[in-house]
């Protein structure tokens, strides 16, 4: 057995429920695969709403003692539970890369970006503060306080495993929530991982539990519609979460989406290539370009034009393509099959529309849901990517001579989670992010996430913000009290 592969000789595979490892009620199983080879990795178990109810009943449990514990006290379990991820940051990457696929250094900066969710709401939950002004008019004294909304449910995508967890329950514990988990089926196992590492920050049994489905709707829908649930977050597509908001309504449940994205990478003539470029591959090619906030339009000043797409042409050239686990590989597989082929189908749709294809959209044989690196340029409006997220390692470039022209095209989307923008003109990079309509944007940088910072979206993109201040209080309840005194 190879060091990659001794992580399974621990890994639990159960459900994790009150703080025990159990078996799903129907018994039922499904297996986790290597993208990289079609291998399974392991058979975990599948809930069902028995389960569920369990899990209700576990949160139910742990949640006053929880709610009443000193913010203090729920800030030094999480600041453990960031000591000893950061001190188990390999062993999570080879999970990630065994069961999603990316690049073994890619995965590290994944883990690393996941632990440090719990640093931060450690910081964070002493700092829930209130008010207490008072009424101009009635005299009245205004007590405003921040209190734990209650049981939350969080769903999970496969894209990160490690940091979609992390950054739902870092601030749902600093708020005083329990909550329950729904993994990504493709990806469970690595949140299964982290139950046995939060017992030991000393996460009272029961505040966290963990259920992978292969029937993620039913059970997310039963969850839902328990009265005792008070807030679903769920990062994933926008068609998912507009459904999870329709069934989110039945019980008026606080939600928090972060959804789909078809983010504009922006070139101005000014801008210096050579940081345009580094940027560029940060902001798609991280997670093999797997990820919502990855720049899925290019447009690039005609002036420019011709040097950029050279220049990005070497440097997803350079990329090289295989096992994540295998020293010196920058692009892992796709995550599965049907990714794969939306991927190829969408570059093909662009040629066949009159795009250049400058480099890779081949489909690779053997093994292993692999696609090249592709640079597409001439781009034409009419292209499927330009309308829908790529979700794969694929640069689909266009060109522009206006401003107001290339502004219209970017927020010509029902999407608005994040944008880039490069220019030497500093002033000009600030007036024309402001005029972007989307939650983030980077400016001459190609990595805006940041615990530290409220992620989030505007349009279809989702409501409410992760990280930042502002995380811990999609997980609250604002509540005053007038008195007199």
């Amino acid at each position: 057995m190879t060091k990659l592969d001794r992580i399974f000789e621990t890994l639990p595979t159960e459900l994790y429920i009150g703080g025990d490892w159990r078996p799903g009620a129907e018994a039922a199983r499904f297996d986790v695969i290597n993208p990289a080879d079609e291998t399974v990795l392991a058979s975990v178990a599948s809930a069902t709403a028995v389960d569920a109810d369990a899990a209700l009943d576990a949160a139910e449990a742990a949640f006053a003692d929880w709610a009443a514990a000193k913010p203090r006290e729920r800030a030094e379990v999480l600041r453990r539970a960031w000591e000893l991820m950061t001190a188990r940051l390999a062993d999570f990457a080879r999970l990630i890369t065994l069961e999603n696929g990316k690049a073994h250094a890619d995965a590290m900066g994944e883990a690393t970006y996941a632990a440090e969710f719990f640093r931060w709401f450690a910081e964070e939950a002493v700092r829930a503060d209130g008010l207490v002004p008072r009424g101009p008019s009635t005299g009245a004294r205004i007590v405003v306080q921040h209190k734990p909304a209650g049981i939350a449910v969080l769903v999970t995508p496969w894209n990160y495993p490690a940091a979609m967890g992390t950054r739902k329950i870092a601030p749902a514990l600093a708020a005083g929530c329990p909550v329950i988990i729904k993994p990504a089926s493709e990806t469970p196992l690595t949140m299964l991982a982290l139950m046995p590492l939060l017992e030991e920050a000393g996460v009272p049994r029961g505040l966290v539990n963990v259920l992978p489905s292969r029937r993620s709707g039913a059970l997310v829908d039963h969850l839902m519609h328990d009265p005792r649930v008070r807030v679903i977050s769920f990062t994933g597509s926008t068609q998912v979460g507009r459904k999870l908001l329709h069934g989110a309504a039945d019980q008026v449940l606080k939600p928090a989406m972060e959804l789909g994205g078809n983010a504009p990478l922006i070139v101005f003539e000014d801008a210096d290539l050579d940081q345009a470029v580094e940027g560029a591959m940060l902001a798609k090619m991280r997670n093999l370009g797997e990820a919502c906030t990855a720049a899925n339009r290019f447009y690039v000043h005609e002036a420019v034009a011709e040097e950029f797409a050279r220049k990005m042409t070497e440097a997803m050239g350079a990329l090289k393509l295989g096992d994540g686990r295998e020293e010196g590989v920058d692009v892992g597989p796709l995550v599965n099959a049907d990714t794969r082929d939306k991927v190829h189908a969408f570059v093909e749709d662009a040629v066949a529309k009159g795009a250049r294809l400058r480099l890779g959209g081949r489909l690779p044989g053997g093994k292993g849901f692999y696609y090249p690196p592709t640079v597409l340029t001439d781009v034409p409006e009419t292209a499927d990517c330009v309308r829908d997220e790529i979700f794969g390692p694929v640069v689909a470039m266009q060109t522009f001579t206006d401003t107001e022209d290339v502004i219209r095209r970017a927020n010509d989307t029902e999407y608005g989670l994040v944008a880039y923008v490069f220019s030497g003109d500093f002033r000009r990079g600030l007036q024309v992010s402001e005029r972007l309509d989307y939650g983030m944007v980077g400016l001459n940088r190609g990595l805006v996430s940041d615990p530290a910072a409220p992620f989030g979206g505007t349009k279809q993109s989702g409501l409410g913000r992760e990280g930042g201040h502002e995380g811990m209080h999609e997980f609250m309840e604002t509540q005053y009290i007038s008195a007199e005194w």
